[in-house]
């Protein structure tokens, strides 16, 4: 009985510890939705993120300015190039890409809003612990959650003066590359070059959200 509730004295402790700031898992596979403030845009997305070869593959579909689009990228921040890759015509187009690698985190100069349980703590499956935390940079203010444990993405909203309010909501998590060759350049893609004086602004994450299709 002694160890029981000594047991039980230790797991209160932990779970009254304060939540501090957290790495996500450097390998991940799953899916988002985006939107905007404006409601210009809704788009969904499967990804797969690689934070030590710094690379994002995004499969987007969706709809900006009441038009529909399906757009595939493959951003290599080693190489400061995105591609956009189209599968069926097996062509490929590669563009400069001005934003530096961002590992997906809560930063350290980031402040707990609060903690809480999405869906409900009645009974045990039944709810997901989170924490929410909110961030300033020079890009804008941000507002992320993730689960507690783990530190997996739920929600994050970005706001910028420029675009208002951003919500990402990512789901069907799964720690790992579930398929590795998703995150390869597709051998028609291996001689595509940048085009010498291209008038073209290089790109960055948000602008392939934001792009008028």
């Amino acid at each position: 009985m002694k160890v029981i509730v000594a047991l039980a004295c230790i797991l209160a402790c932990c779970l009254a510890q304060e939540p501090h700031p957290c790495k996500m898992p450097p390998l991940l596979t799953g899916a988002l939705t985006i939107s905007t403030q404006s409601e210009k845009l809704w788009a969904f997305a499967n990804y797969e993120y690689d934070a030590f070869g710094r690379r994002l593959r995004l499969t987007e579909m969706g709809n900006y300015e009441n038009k529909t689009f399906t757009v595939d990228y493959l951003l290599h921040y080693r190489e400061a190039a995105m591609y956009e890759i189209d599968t069926k015509t097996r062509t490929c187009k590669k563009m400069p890409l001005k934003d530096d690698f961002q590992p997906w985190e809560i930063p350290k100069n980031s402040s707990l809003v609060g903690q809480a349980v999405v869906g409900s703590s009645s009974g045990p499956g039944q709810g997901l612990l989170v924490n929410t935390w909110i961030a300033f940079a020079p890009q804008g203010k941000y507002i992320s959650t993730v689960t507690e444990f783990g530190c997996i993405p739920v929600t994050t909203l970005f706001h910028d003066k420029q675009l208002g309010w951003t919500m990402t909501s990512f789901f069907n998590n799964v720690i790992g590359i579930t398929d590795p060759n998703r995150l390869n350049l597709p051998d028609f893609c291996q001689g595509a070059e940048i085009k010498t004086g291209s008038e073209e602004e290089p790109h960055s994450f948000l602008t392939l959200f934001h792009k008028k299709q």
